[in-house]
C-alpha cells in the first residue's frame, strides 16, 4: 500500500547516522516529571543493537524497550490536541532503532491514544511491530457484555488492525472492593471468556492483565492460571518498589513478590513504571550525584531501565517517551542492554534505602483522576510537590537552614506550574478522583495537605 514506508526509506528520511535532534519536537507540552531528565549521553545510537527477549509462547523477538503510548506530545502548551506529526516521528525513530512493542489503551490521552498510535503504526508493515492494548472498561456503565465488546472492537478499528498482539485486562485490583469490581468487569459479564475465545480465534495473540492495588485479585488471577493460561502479566517494577512499595503506598505490593510469583509460573513480565512516574529520573540532588559518580557518562534514568531489564523473565520494559531526547536516552541504554551485576544491584537497593526518607506522593501522572469537576489540575499539583521534595525545596520549619530559599522556590514554582484557578485551594473534597487512581492515593487528603502548606508559606511571607 502506498502509505506504508519501508525501513530504508524512513531511515533516509530521519537521517539516521547523522544524529537525530530533539528539536523536531519543539513546542510540545513537557510533562513536569521530565523537567530534570538527565541526557548527558551523546554518543550515536546504533540501529542494529537493540536487545530482544523471546516470547516463550510464540518464539517471537520482542524489544526490551517497549513504547508506552500514555503520554504523546500535544501540539502546543495547554492544548489537548495531540501532535500527530510528532508522534509519527517518534514511532519512526523507535522502529528504526529496533523497538517493536507499542502499548496503548482506550483510556490514554483522554481517549485519543489508540487513534493517533494506529495512524503512526499503520504507515509501517503490520509484521514489523506488536500492538498491546487493554480492556479499559472502568466505568460501571461499560461493565455490560455488549459495552465491553464494543470497547474491544473499537480498539481494533482505531488501531487499524485485524488482531491485537497483546491484550490486557486493564488495572485489575484497583480501587475499593477490588475483587467485586474485578468480577463485575470481567467474570460475571463473560468478557474474560469472550477474550479467551478471541485468542483461540487468533484475533488476540497473547492475553494477560495489568495489576494495580489489591494483592488478593493478583493472587486469584494467578491461582487460575491453569484455566486462563495467562501469556504475560504487566506489573510495576523498579529498584525503589522492589522492597519499599508498601512504604511508599500501603496498598501497593513489593515488586519482589510480584515478579517472583510470575517467575515461579514461567509467565513473562511486562514492566510498567520503571521510573516510578519520573521520580527515578528526577531524583534528589544527592542521589543524582551518587548515581553520576558511579556512571558519569550515563543518565540517572538509565540505572532504572537497566535494573528493570536485568531481570531475565522480563519481556519488555515500557517507557512513556514524550520527547525525542527521552527516546534517544532509552535507546542508548538498551542498544544493547548491559545487565547489572550483583554489586550494581546492591548499590541500587542501598540507593532506594536512602530515597524512602523523602515523602513524595505516589503520583505517576497517568491522569486517570482527570478531569476534575472543579477544574483542579491534580497531577500538576502533586508533581510540583514531588519535584520540590526531590530538590530539597520543602523545608519542614522556619528553623531549617534553607527555609527562605525553599519557600520562595515552592511558591514561585507552584504559580508557574499550576494556574491559580486550578490550584489545590479549590478542592472541596468531593472525592470523584480517588476511585480512579491506580496508586490508591487519597487525593483530597493530599491536596488539602499541600494547600495548608502553601497557605502557611504565604502567611510566613506576609509576616
Amino acid at each position: 500500500m502506498s502509505h506504508i514506508i519501508n525501513r530504508r526509506e524512513f531511515l533516509k528520511r530521519l537521517g539516521i547516522g547523522a544524529g537525530i535532534t530533539g528539536l523536531a519536537l519543539t513546542g510540545c507540552k513537557r510533562p513536569a516529571e521530565n523537567l530534570a531528565r538527565d541526557n548527558s549521553a551523546s554518543k550515536d545510537i546504533p540501529t542494529d543493537k537493540m536487545t530482544y527477549r523471546i516470547n516463550p509462547k510464540t518464539g517471537e523477538k520482542v524489544s526490551i524497550l517497549g513504547y508506552g503510548c500514555m503520554r504523546w506530545p500535544n501540539k502546543e502548551d495547554d492544548s489537548d490536541e495531540i501532535d500527530q506529526e510528532a508522534v509519527n516521528r517518534l514511532v519512526d525513530t523507535a522502529i528504526a532503532h529496533g523497538v517493536n512493542y507499542f502499548d496503548t489503551s482506550p483510556a490514554y490521552c483522554r481517549g485519543k491514544s489508540e487513534h493517533v498510535t494506529g495512524i503512526a503504526l499503520s504507515r509501517h508493515p503490520r509484521d514489523s511491530y506488536f500492538i498491546a492494548t487493554k480492556m479499559s472498561n472502568f466505568a460501571p456503565q461499560t461493565w455490560s457484555r455488549d459495552a465491553s465488546i464494543a470497547i474491544y472492537r473499537n480498539s481494533l478499528k482505531e488501531l487499524r488492525t485485524d488482531h491485537i498482539d497483546y491484550m490486557l485486562l486493564h488495572a485489575i485490583g484497583g480501587g475499593e472492593d477490588a475483587m467485586k469490581v474485578f468480577n463485575s468487569r470481567f467474570i460475571d459479564n463473560g468478557i474474560l471468556d469472550f477474550l479467551v475465545a478471541e485468542r483461540e480465534a487468533g484475533r488476540i495473540r497473547n492475553l494477560g492483565f495489568s495489576y494495580h492495588g489489591d494483592i488478593a485479585v493478583f493472587d486469584w488471577a494467578l491461582a487460575n492460571h491453569d484455566k486462563y493460561k495467562w501469556d504475560f502479566v504487566q506489573i510495576q517494577l523498579n529498584y525503589l518498589d522492589w522492597k519499599h512499595a508498601k512504604e511508599l503506598n500501603p496498598r501497593n505490593t513489593d515488586g519482589e513478590y510480584l515478579y517472583g510469583e510470575l517467575e515461579k509460573r514461567g509467565i513473562p513480565a511486562v514492566i510498567m513504571e520503571p521510573l516510578l512516574g519520573g521520580r527515578l529520573s528526577n531524583v534528589p540532588d544527592h542521589i543524582a550525584a551518587r548515581l553520576k559518580q558511579r556512571e558519569p557518562e550515563n543518565s540517572v534514568a538509565s540505572w532504572a531501565f537497566r535494573y528493570a531489564g536485568t531481570h531475565p523473565d522480563v519481556l519488555t520494559v515500557l517507557s512513556g517517551m514524550t520527547y525525542m531526547e527521552h527516546l534517544e536516552d532509552n535507546l542508548r541504554t538498551y542498544s544493547p542492554l548491559k545487565p547489572l551485576n550483583e554489586d550494581e544491584i546492591q548499590f541500587l537497593y542501598d540507593t532506594a534505602d536512602l530515597m524512602v526518607q523523602y515523602p513524595t506522593v505516589a503520583c505517576n501522572d497517568c491522569k486517570y483522576c482527570m478531569p476534575c469537576p472543579y477544574g483542579i489540575d491534580i497531577p500538576a499539583i502533586l508533581l510540583h510537590y514531588n519535584k520540590c521534595v526531590n530538590q530539597g525545596n520543602v523545608a519542614e520549619s522556619t528553623q531549617s537552614p534553607n527555609y527562605a530559599e525553599a519557600r520562595r522556590a515552592f511558591l514561585v514554582g507552584y504559580d508557574r506550574s499550576v494556574p491559580k484557578l486550578r490550584q489545590a485551594s479549590h478542592c472541596i473534597g468531593c472525592n470523584q478522583c480517588s476511585p480512579h487512581c491506580p496508586q490508591s492515593i487519597d487525593i483530597p487528603k493530599e491536596l488539602h495537605r499541600i494547600d495548608r502548606y502553601v497557605e502557611d508559606l504565604k502567611q510566613e511571607t506576609l509576616s
